[in-house]
């Protein structure tokens, strides 16, 4: 098996369709492909469909946001029913939260001389679920930087103009509704929070306590032995083991299938497969 357990379409902030998502995925010689785009389950029919008669299995997944400590934290759902009652009020809530916060700054860098902000936010995220990175795009697109990472750093990060703390709820909202939704919920790279050592393993056994069933342990890149610290936060609080590139567009960075495998004796997820 080679299952990458995290990944985007256009339906969220990635940029290619579910069907060319599809196709990249098998080009790459991935197995297991997890369709997890932000607060959404839109593009999980289409995947489903595309990869039908071929050798690539699609997992319906979901990645929503969540606050933890009033640290703005991820959580995977995999193998979710994307029909399920508790799963779609979730994600519903979810919806007016970021229409909300998308509102708000606008108006923020309405104010840092940036207009019509939401409108072309919107018209980069078409139909998907509108995200800062839309609104990164549309400030990219009106010369106010040359990267998508300078407008972050310029624009979007706290103490910045188009800053607006996250207004998602407690982890264990998103832990109970994957649950519900025959799922299994798992903790979104968690070494890019910017958490010391004490807290990266607070927040591990939280997640844990809260019922989360595992930990994204092995991505395209991270720093050297975060990949083996995962694994034993994982095996410290009986969780599992994902591996995931969070894919959202062809970049030397992050690739399907890229440099996913878990270290030796790293229980995995897909393991225990809800059948």
């Amino acid at each position: 098996m080679h299952p990458d357990l995290h990944s985007h379409t256009h339906f969220s902030d990635g940029r290619l369709s579910p069907q060319a998502l599809v196709a990249r995925a098998l080009e790459r010689r991935v197995t297991h492909l997890a369709i997890t785009d932000h607060d959404t389950v839109a593009g999980l029919a289409e995947a489903q469909a595309a990869a039908a008669g071929t050798a690539l299995t699609v997992i319906n997944g979901i990645e929503f946001s969540t606050c933890w400590k009033n640290k703005e934290i991820h959580i995977v759902g995999l193998w979710v029913d994307p029909a399920n009652p508790a799963l779609r009020g979730l994600i519903a809530e979810q919806a007016e939260r970021r229409e909300q916060r998308a509102a708000e700054i606008a108006r923020r860098l309405e104010k840092a001389h940036i207009p019509d902000a939401l409108n072309g936010a919107r018209r980069f995220a078409g139909d998907g679920t509108l995200t800062r990175a839309h609104f990164a795009q549309y400030i990219l697109s009106q010369g106010k930087a040359t990267t998508m990472q300078g407008v972050f750093k310029k624009y979007m990060t706290r103490g910045n103009p188009g800053y607006v703390p996250p207004p998602w709820p407690e982890m264990a909202v998103a832990i109970q509704a994957v649950s519900a939704a025959g799922g299994v919920a798992v903790l979104a790279h968690p070494g890019r929070y910017q958490l010391s050592g004490k807290w990266l393993r607070q927040l591990v056994a939280d997640f844990a306590q809260e019922g989360g069933g595992a930990i994204e342990v092995a991505q395209c890149q991270q720093p050297q032995n975060e990949r083996r610290l995962m694994a034993e936060l994982a095996a410290e609080n009986g969780l599992a083991g994902s591996q995931g590139s969070d894919f959202h567009y062809p970049s030397p960075y992050a690739e399907l299938g890229r440099n996913l495998y878990l270290p030796a004796g790293c229980r995995a997820v897909w393991e225990r497969e809800p059948t």
